[in-house]
Protein backbone atom coordinates (compact mmCIF):
# COMPACT_ATOMS: atom_id res chain seq x y z
CA UNK A 1 0.00 0.00 0.00
CA UNK A 2 1.24 3.29 -0.72
CA UNK A 3 1.70 6.14 1.64
CA UNK A 4 -1.22 8.86 1.61
CA UNK A 5 0.10 11.89 -0.60
CA UNK A 6 3.55 9.62 -1.81
CA UNK A 7 2.66 8.48 -5.50
CA UNK A 8 4.83 8.63 -8.80
CA UNK A 9 4.41 9.43 -12.22
CA UNK A 10 4.32 6.63 -14.62
CA UNK A 11 7.83 7.07 -15.75
CA UNK A 12 9.75 8.69 -13.44
CA UNK A 13 13.47 10.57 -13.26
CA UNK A 14 16.04 10.55 -10.75
CA UNK A 15 14.85 14.67 -9.77
CA UNK A 16 11.06 13.61 -9.77
CA UNK A 17 11.92 11.19 -6.94
CA UNK A 18 14.20 13.05 -5.03
CA UNK A 19 11.37 15.88 -5.53
CA UNK A 20 8.03 13.83 -4.25
CA UNK A 21 9.98 11.61 -2.11
CA UNK A 22 11.41 14.88 0.06
CA UNK A 23 8.08 16.74 0.24
CA UNK A 24 6.22 13.59 1.64
CA UNK A 25 9.23 13.52 4.18
CA UNK A 26 8.98 16.91 4.85
CA UNK A 27 5.15 16.59 5.61
CA UNK A 28 6.26 13.91 8.06
CA UNK A 29 8.35 16.01 10.16
CA UNK A 30 11.84 14.26 9.36
CA UNK A 31 15.05 17.14 9.34
CA UNK A 32 17.11 17.27 6.10
CA UNK A 33 14.24 15.41 3.68
CA UNK A 34 15.87 15.92 0.73
CA UNK A 35 19.30 14.34 1.81
CA UNK A 36 17.59 11.94 3.80
CA UNK A 37 15.80 10.91 0.47
CA UNK A 38 19.51 11.02 -2.03
CA UNK A 39 21.20 9.12 0.84
CA UNK A 40 18.59 6.19 0.29
CA UNK A 41 18.59 6.87 -3.79
CA UNK A 42 22.35 6.58 -3.32
CA UNK A 43 22.39 3.20 -1.42
CA UNK A 44 19.59 1.50 -3.36
CA UNK A 45 21.05 2.47 -6.96
CA UNK A 46 24.42 2.07 -5.64
CA UNK A 47 25.91 5.66 -6.59
CA UNK A 48 27.71 8.10 -5.06
CA UNK A 49 25.65 10.75 -3.81
CA UNK A 50 27.36 13.01 -5.80
CA UNK A 51 26.85 10.69 -8.77
CA UNK A 52 22.76 11.30 -8.58
CA UNK A 53 22.89 15.01 -9.62
CA UNK A 54 24.40 13.70 -13.03
CA UNK A 55 21.55 11.31 -13.30
CA UNK A 56 18.82 13.46 -12.73
CA UNK A 57 16.99 12.24 -16.08
CA UNK A 58 17.41 8.76 -15.21
CA UNK A 59 14.31 6.66 -15.23
CA UNK A 60 13.78 4.33 -12.53
CA UNK A 61 12.55 0.96 -12.91
CA UNK A 62 9.25 -0.73 -11.19
CA UNK A 63 11.56 -2.66 -9.11
CA UNK A 64 13.65 0.09 -8.28
CA UNK A 65 10.69 2.17 -7.57
CA UNK A 66 8.86 0.00 -5.17
CA UNK A 67 11.82 -0.58 -3.11
CA UNK A 68 12.50 2.84 -2.65
CA UNK A 69 8.34 3.69 -1.79
CA UNK A 70 9.52 1.33 0.86
CA UNK A 71 12.43 2.83 1.79
CA UNK A 72 10.25 6.41 1.92
CA UNK A 73 7.61 5.09 3.92
CA UNK A 74 10.03 3.89 6.46
CA UNK A 75 11.78 6.46 7.18
CA UNK A 76 8.50 8.77 7.08
CA UNK A 77 7.32 6.61 9.94
CA UNK A 78 10.81 7.92 11.64
CA UNK A 79 12.69 4.31 11.10
CA UNK A 80 16.53 5.46 11.49
CA UNK A 81 18.43 6.09 8.30
CA UNK A 82 21.02 3.62 9.36
CA UNK A 83 18.48 0.83 9.82
CA UNK A 84 17.09 0.78 6.70
CA UNK A 85 20.55 1.10 4.62
CA UNK A 86 21.84 -1.13 7.32
CA UNK A 87 25.08 0.29 7.97
CA UNK A 88 26.49 3.29 8.95
CA UNK A 89 30.23 4.87 8.54
CA UNK A 90 32.18 5.26 12.06
CA UNK A 91 35.68 6.79 11.80
CA UNK A 92 35.62 5.75 8.07
CA UNK A 93 34.81 2.43 8.51
CA UNK A 94 31.59 1.17 7.88
CA UNK A 95 29.66 -0.95 10.41
CA UNK A 96 26.55 -3.24 10.21
CA UNK A 97 23.48 -1.69 12.56
CA UNK A 98 20.34 -2.66 13.42
CA UNK A 99 17.54 -2.68 16.39
CA UNK A 100 20.18 -4.55 18.97
CA UNK A 101 23.06 -2.27 18.69
CA UNK A 102 22.92 1.56 19.60
CA UNK A 103 23.72 3.60 16.12
CA UNK A 104 27.00 5.27 16.95
CA UNK A 105 27.15 8.88 17.10
CA UNK A 106 29.29 11.35 15.16
CA UNK A 107 30.40 12.53 19.28
CA UNK A 108 32.02 9.13 19.82
CA UNK A 109 34.64 9.07 16.81
CA UNK A 110 35.97 11.77 19.08
CA UNK A 111 36.35 9.45 21.79
CA UNK A 112 37.72 6.46 19.40
CA UNK A 113 40.59 9.29 18.22
CA UNK A 114 42.15 9.77 21.55
CA UNK A 115 41.60 6.38 22.06
CA UNK A 116 43.79 5.40 18.67
CA UNK A 117 46.46 8.44 20.01
CA UNK A 118 47.16 7.57 23.38
CA UNK A 119 50.85 7.45 23.94
CA UNK A 120 51.73 3.85 23.85
CA UNK A 121 49.04 2.16 22.23
CA UNK A 122 50.18 3.40 19.19
CA UNK A 123 54.04 3.83 18.43
CA UNK A 124 53.36 5.84 15.04
CA UNK A 125 52.22 8.64 16.63
CA UNK A 126 54.27 7.86 19.90
CA UNK A 127 57.62 8.89 19.31
CA UNK A 128 59.19 7.34 22.56
CA UNK A 129 58.42 3.95 21.11
CA UNK A 130 58.59 4.79 17.58
CA UNK A 131 60.54 1.67 16.36
CA UNK A 132 60.54 -0.11 19.21
CA UNK A 133 58.79 -3.71 19.63
CA UNK A 134 56.45 -4.31 22.74
CA UNK A 135 57.25 -6.30 25.48
CA UNK A 136 53.67 -7.70 24.93
CA UNK A 137 50.86 -5.92 22.88
CA UNK A 138 49.11 -3.64 24.38
CA UNK A 139 45.48 -4.36 25.75
CA UNK A 140 42.22 -2.52 25.32
CA UNK A 141 38.91 -2.85 26.77
CA UNK A 142 35.54 -2.09 25.10
CA UNK A 143 33.25 -2.04 27.86
CA UNK A 144 29.21 -1.80 26.06
CA UNK A 145 30.70 -2.15 22.50
CA UNK A 146 27.35 -2.29 20.69
CA UNK A 147 28.45 -2.85 17.04
CA UNK A 148 31.88 -2.96 18.15
CA UNK A 149 32.89 0.17 16.29
CA UNK A 150 35.00 1.68 18.83
CA UNK A 151 36.72 -1.39 18.80
CA UNK A 152 37.27 -1.31 14.72
CA UNK A 153 38.43 1.91 14.86
CA UNK A 154 41.08 1.70 17.41
CA UNK A 155 42.60 -1.73 15.93
CA UNK A 156 42.74 -0.88 12.60
CA UNK A 157 45.00 2.39 13.59
CA UNK A 158 46.67 0.59 16.33
CA UNK A 159 47.93 -2.55 14.07
CA UNK A 160 49.86 -4.49 16.98
CA UNK A 161 46.73 -4.08 19.95
CA UNK A 162 44.41 -6.38 21.24
CA UNK A 163 41.01 -5.96 22.06
CA UNK A 164 38.43 -7.64 24.34
CA UNK A 165 35.04 -6.44 23.22
CA UNK A 166 32.68 -6.76 26.28
CA UNK A 167 28.57 -6.31 26.34
CA UNK A 168 25.87 -8.14 27.64
CA UNK A 169 23.86 -8.63 25.00
CA UNK A 170 24.01 -11.61 22.85
CA UNK A 171 22.30 -10.09 19.69
CA UNK A 172 24.72 -6.89 20.08
CA UNK A 173 28.14 -9.08 20.43
CA UNK A 174 26.45 -11.42 17.31
CA UNK A 175 26.41 -7.70 15.09
CA UNK A 176 30.16 -6.93 16.85
CA UNK A 177 31.34 -9.91 15.08
CA UNK A 178 29.87 -9.34 11.34
CA UNK A 179 31.74 -6.16 11.89
CA UNK A 180 35.10 -7.27 13.25
CA UNK A 181 35.11 -9.88 10.77
CA UNK A 182 34.13 -7.42 7.56
CA UNK A 183 37.36 -5.51 8.78
CA UNK A 184 39.37 -8.35 8.93
CA UNK A 185 40.11 -8.01 12.54
CA UNK A 186 38.85 -11.24 14.29
CA UNK A 187 42.36 -12.71 15.16
CA UNK A 188 42.96 -9.53 17.95
CA UNK A 189 39.65 -8.27 18.48
CA UNK A 190 37.98 -11.07 20.62
CA UNK A 191 33.75 -11.15 21.91
CA UNK A 192 33.13 -11.42 25.91
CA UNK A 193 29.61 -11.75 26.76
CA UNK A 194 29.57 -10.42 30.42
CA UNK A 195 27.13 -8.19 32.37
CA UNK A 196 30.04 -5.46 33.76
CA UNK A 197 32.72 -7.16 34.32
CA UNK A 198 31.73 -10.18 36.14
CA UNK A 199 32.87 -12.14 32.97
CA UNK A 200 36.61 -10.61 32.62
CA UNK A 201 38.89 -13.26 34.44
CA UNK A 202 40.58 -12.05 37.34
CA UNK A 203 44.05 -10.54 37.06
CA UNK A 204 43.54 -9.46 33.15
CA UNK A 205 44.72 -6.08 32.57
CA UNK A 206 44.66 -3.47 29.83
CA UNK A 207 46.73 -0.29 28.93
CA UNK A 208 42.98 1.06 27.79
CA UNK A 209 39.36 0.69 29.17
CA UNK A 210 37.15 2.81 27.07
CA UNK A 211 33.30 2.74 26.96
CA UNK A 212 30.37 4.89 25.94
CA UNK A 213 27.98 3.65 28.06
CA UNK A 214 24.30 3.79 28.91
CA UNK A 215 23.58 7.22 30.20
CA UNK A 216 20.48 8.10 29.71
CA UNK A 217 17.77 7.91 32.82
CA UNK A 218 15.32 5.50 32.78
CA UNK A 219 12.10 7.88 33.32
CA UNK A 220 13.79 10.68 30.29
CA UNK A 221 13.65 7.79 27.56
CA UNK A 222 10.40 7.71 27.41
CA UNK A 223 10.68 11.69 26.11
CA UNK A 224 13.14 10.65 23.69
CA UNK A 225 12.59 11.38 19.82
CA UNK A 226 10.92 8.59 17.93
CA UNK A 227 14.02 7.48 16.25
CA UNK A 228 15.65 7.04 18.99
CA UNK A 229 12.88 5.60 21.93
CA UNK A 230 11.67 3.53 19.33
CA UNK A 231 14.31 1.99 17.58
CA UNK A 232 17.68 2.10 19.58
CA UNK A 233 17.93 -0.88 22.28
CA UNK A 234 16.67 -0.14 25.77
CA UNK A 235 19.58 -1.95 26.87
CA UNK A 236 22.13 0.63 25.20
CA UNK A 237 20.13 3.94 26.54
CA UNK A 238 18.89 2.99 30.05
CA UNK A 239 21.52 4.28 32.55
CA UNK A 240 19.46 3.56 35.61
CA UNK A 241 17.57 5.92 37.77
CA UNK A 242 19.33 8.62 37.11
CA UNK A 243 21.32 7.67 34.16
CA UNK A 244 24.83 7.02 36.48
CA UNK A 245 24.68 3.68 36.87
CA UNK A 246 27.48 2.86 34.65
CA UNK A 247 29.54 5.13 35.94
CA UNK A 248 29.23 3.99 39.52
CA UNK A 249 30.10 0.23 38.28
CA UNK A 250 33.23 1.34 35.85
CA UNK A 251 34.51 3.63 39.15
CA UNK A 252 34.81 0.60 41.26
CA UNK A 253 36.05 -1.82 39.17
CA UNK A 254 38.02 -0.99 36.32
CA UNK A 255 40.72 0.31 38.35
CA UNK A 256 41.10 -3.87 38.88
CA UNK A 257 41.46 -4.53 35.25
CA UNK A 258 43.76 -1.54 34.82
CA UNK A 259 47.82 -2.13 33.82
CA UNK A 260 49.90 0.51 36.34
CA UNK A 261 49.38 4.37 35.06
CA UNK A 262 46.81 2.71 32.84
CA UNK A 263 44.19 4.93 31.39
CA UNK A 264 40.35 5.10 31.17
CA UNK A 265 38.39 7.25 28.71
CA UNK A 266 34.31 7.72 29.39
CA UNK A 267 31.65 9.27 26.63
CA UNK A 268 28.81 10.76 28.99
CA UNK A 269 25.65 12.56 28.33
CA UNK A 270 25.29 16.69 27.96
CA UNK A 271 25.54 18.02 31.92
CA UNK A 272 26.77 15.16 33.25
CA UNK A 273 30.65 15.97 33.26
CA UNK A 274 30.69 17.04 36.97
CA UNK A 275 28.65 14.14 38.03
CA UNK A 276 30.77 11.62 36.79
CA UNK A 277 33.97 13.50 37.89
CA UNK A 278 32.26 13.45 41.25
CA UNK A 279 31.74 9.64 40.71
CA UNK A 280 35.31 8.83 39.59
CA UNK A 281 37.04 11.14 42.07
CA UNK A 282 34.99 8.92 44.95
CA UNK A 283 36.98 6.13 43.99
CA UNK A 284 40.39 7.53 43.62
CA UNK A 285 40.91 8.55 40.16
CA UNK A 286 42.22 11.57 38.60
CA UNK A 287 40.59 13.24 35.71
CA UNK A 288 43.07 14.44 33.19
CA UNK A 289 41.21 15.53 30.51
CA UNK A 290 37.52 16.33 29.70
CA UNK A 291 37.48 16.53 26.07
CA UNK A 292 34.33 18.83 23.67
CA UNK A 293 32.68 17.62 21.15
CA UNK A 294 31.71 19.23 17.48
CA UNK A 295 29.24 21.54 19.37
CA UNK A 296 31.90 22.44 22.16
CA UNK A 297 29.85 20.67 24.82
CA UNK A 298 32.17 18.81 27.04
CA UNK A 299 31.62 15.19 25.89
CA UNK A 300 34.04 12.86 27.09
CA UNK A 301 36.98 12.15 29.74
CA UNK A 302 40.41 10.93 30.02
CA UNK A 303 41.01 9.30 33.69
CA UNK A 304 43.57 7.48 35.59
CA UNK A 305 43.99 5.73 38.85
CA UNK A 306 46.11 6.69 41.56
CA UNK A 307 45.36 5.19 45.10
CA UNK A 308 47.30 8.05 46.07
CA UNK A 309 46.09 11.19 45.18
CA UNK A 310 45.77 14.04 47.22
CA UNK A 311 42.59 15.36 46.34
CA UNK A 312 40.98 11.95 48.18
Amino acid sequence: MKPSGFAYFTLVTVLQVIQKSSEFLSRKGVENPRLQVELLLSHHLKLPRMALYLNFERILTSPELDTLREFVRRRGEREPLQHITGTTSFCGYEVEVNRHVLVPRPETELLAEAGWKLQGLNPALDQLNEGHPYASPPRVLDFGTGTACISIAIASKCPDILVDCVDISQEALAVAERNINRHGLGTRVRLVHSDGFSAIKAGEKYDLIISNPPYISSAEILTLDAEVKDHDPLLALDGGADGLFFYRQLAERAGDFLKPEGTMMLEFGDGQEKMVEDILRSQKWIVVEVCADYNHKPRFLIARKNETDPRT
